[in-house]
């Protein structure tokens, strides 16, 4: 018998295998992934029949606090899908709330011009 999930993270974890179970990114609408841990922000968008990442962007590359991450992230891989010919995603929050960070990239994003 499996024993019950204890931490925040194993939950989330949790809710991100019943996603998946459901969403599938192709080459013509990937999945924009989204992850999240304490200092950084980042997305990707995975085509899954292939198992390639199209594109990526960090947190890393941008400088001040997670919420100015985020809309930096989002308006980015918004740029870097339109590089690659790419306006409709399928959104892969991850387990995370659909709010704050998440929300905040995925509004940047589709004022980038990302359909979802």
């Amino acid at each position: 018998m499996q024993h019950a999930p204890t931490t925040k993270n194993e939950l989330r974890k949790r809710r991100h295998a019943r996603v998946r179970a459901t969403i599938k990114g192709t080459a013509e609408r990937p999945r924009l992934a989204v992850f999240r841990s304490n200092r950084f922000v980042s997305a990707q968008l995975i085509d899954d029949e292939a198992g390639k990442t199209i594109a990526a962007a960090h947190g890393r590359e941008f400088k001040g606090p997670q919420s100015v991450q985020a809309k930096e992230v989002g308006s980015a891989i918004a740029a870097k899908a339109k590089a690659s010919g790419i306006t409709t995603v399928v959104f892969d929050r991850a387990g995370y709330r659909y709010g704050g960070q998440v929300k905040t990239l995925a509004d940047a994003a589709r004022e980038g011009g990302l359909a979802f």
